[in-house]
Order: C-alpha cells, then sequence, then structure tokens
C-alpha cells in the first residue's frame, strides 16, 4: 500500500497545483513551456507547464466538438483551441509553441490526423501524440494495474505491467449515458440532466440513481481485466468527478480503486508532461 500511496501522492499534487493555476496563473518567466491539449467529448481542456515540467497555466471549456472519441466539429474545435491558446498566452504574457495532444485508446488509425490537425490548426506545433491512457499513466505511475478513463461515450481500459500497456480496451458507455439516465428519471431535456449531474451538489442524490449504470461500467471493467493480474484501478475523465463512483466499481470489481481529487485534469496533465521541443 505504501508504493500505491506514494505514486498517487504525486498524482494528487499535480491536479491540486493545476486547479490553482487555472485560477491564479504563474507569470515567473520559463525558459520553455509545454503544453497538453486534451479534446475530450464534453470538455477541452489545456494545460502548460514550465520548463521544469509544473503546471502554469490552465484553461477548460464545456463543449460538444468531440463525440466518442471523434472530432465531430473541426472547425469548432479549432476555434475553442484557439481561443484558449490566445487566452493563456495573455495570462502568461507569452507565447505558446509546443503542444501534445492524445487519443482514446486503439482509435490512433480513425482520428490521430484529425486531433493533429486541430493542434496545429490552433497555432501549436505538435511534438507528440500518445493514446490516452498512456499520457494519464506519465501523472498516476502505475506499475500493475489499470487505468479507467470514463469519457463521455465510452469506457476506456488500459491494462499496464511494469508501467507498460499491455492491453487497451474501449467500450459504449460513459458520461452520456449517465446524463440519458438523468434525463429519463427527472424529466429533463440532456442538456438539462449535463448541468444537473456536472453540480457536485446533487451527487449524493443522483448515485443511487445512476448506480445501474455504474455497475454496468464495473462489470466491463471486471471482464476485460480478469486475465491480467491487476493490483489497483486507477479513474480518469470527466465522468469520474461523481462523488461515490469509485465505492461502487472497487466494491463491484474487488480491486482498489484510487480516483485522483479531479480526475478530469489528469490526462491533459499527462499529455503536457509529455510534449517536448521536437516537431512531430
Amino acid at each position: 500500500m505504501s508504493e500505491k500511496h506514494m505514486t498517487f501522492d504525486f498524482c494528487d499534487e499535480m491536479v491540486e497545483a493545476f486547479e490553482k493555476v487555472v485560477r491564479h496563473p504563474i507569470r515567473e518567466k520559463s525558459s520553455v513551456y509545454y503544453t497538453g491539449v486534451d479534446l475530450g467529448t464534453a470538455c477541452v481542456v489545456v494545460a502548460v507547464l514550465d520548463e521544469n515540467k509544473r503546471p502554469v497555466a490552465g484553461a477548460y471549456r464545456y463543449a460538444d466538438v468531440v463525440r466518442d472519441g471523434m472530432v465531430v466539429d473541426y472547425i469548432g474545435a479549432v476555434r475553442i483551441v484557439r481561443e484558449m491558446k490566445e487566452e493563456l498566452e495573455e495570462k502568461l504574457d507569452t507565447e505558446l509553441i509546443y503542444a501534445a495532444g492524445a487519443i482514446p485508446p486503439g482509435t490512433d488509425l480513425l482520428d490521430s490526423g484529425a486531433v493533429k490537425n486541430v493542434i496545429q490548426g490552433a497555432g501549436f506545433e505538435l511534438t507528440n501524440l500518445l493514446d490516452e491512457s498512456t499520457a494519464a499513466n506519465e501523472v498516476l505511475q502505475m506499475k500493475n494495474g489499470a487505468v479507467v478513463d470514463i469519457g463521455g461515450g465510452t469506457t476506456g481500459i488500459s491494462i499496464l505491467e511494469d508501467g507498460k500497456v499491455v492491453y487497451i480496451a474501449d467500450e459504449p458507455t460513459g458520461g452520456t449515458h449517465f446524463s440519458l439516465v438523468i434525463s429519463g428519471a427527472y424529466g429533463k431535456s440532456f442538456e438539462e440532466a449535463e448541468l444537473y449531474k456536472r453540480d457536485e451538489n446533487n451527487h449524493r442524490e443522483l448515485l443511487p440513481v445512476l448506480q445501474p449504470v455504474i455497475e454496468k461500467v464495473a462489470s466491463i471493467i471486471s471482464r476485460h481485466i480478469e486475465h491480467y493480474h491487476v493490483e489497483e484501478l486507477s479513474l480518469v475523465g470527466g465522468t469520474c468527478c461523481l462523488e461515490g463512483i469509485e465505492t461502487i466499481i472497487e466494491k463491484r470489481t474487488g480491486v482498489f480503486t484510487h480516483k485522483p481529487k479531479n480526475p478530469m485534469f489528469v490526462t491533459p496533465l499527462g499529455i503536457a508532461l509529455s510534449c517536448r521541443q521536437e516537431e512531430l
């Protein structure tokens, strides 16, 4: 357990530092800045690190430009990332040049070009493009476990052995399904259900309503990890912000389950950590 505690201490410290600089950017000059662009289904996150790979600024914006890991509104995605880039450049009083991006596990042949084009179209030099789970593990630093990325439309599972990804899977069921359940249960529109879900004041009330779909996610996880030696699970992605989701998943899978302080920011921070100065 001590190793797990040390591993996740680093993750939680990075996330906590990032949350602070989103509100109050650090304007001290750095010789270089490394940017991570995470095009999520529900939210676009941009994280900026300094020369020592510590968070100095960040921004996020809820948007509907990606669905099930695929860019469906290219022009809108470019505009949003460009606007966020310019906003952060103004706050830091510098130009952000280098950026890395990420794609869901197993979609490299389908969407890597679109993600690359969005980041370059926004004015960055793309210096790395990796899968989201590998990016998340830059922050999690897991050795033998599974990264579970519950996105808007799908749940991605990446199993790690000795810190390397040895198996990946991506199945339907994610935040969109959570919102559909809320919409049906409360008679709300999908958009209203999305907003209701994001409000943490509603999480305790929503947990029993959403328990069946959370248990479905847990069954997906169990099925994919059953033939591997998985010591721990770590939940990432905005859907995992739901209070109590980790308790249900740990109970159903029987595997120690960790949830970062803000799982929405783990992957973008990992993307930024993987950024370098040589163009891809």
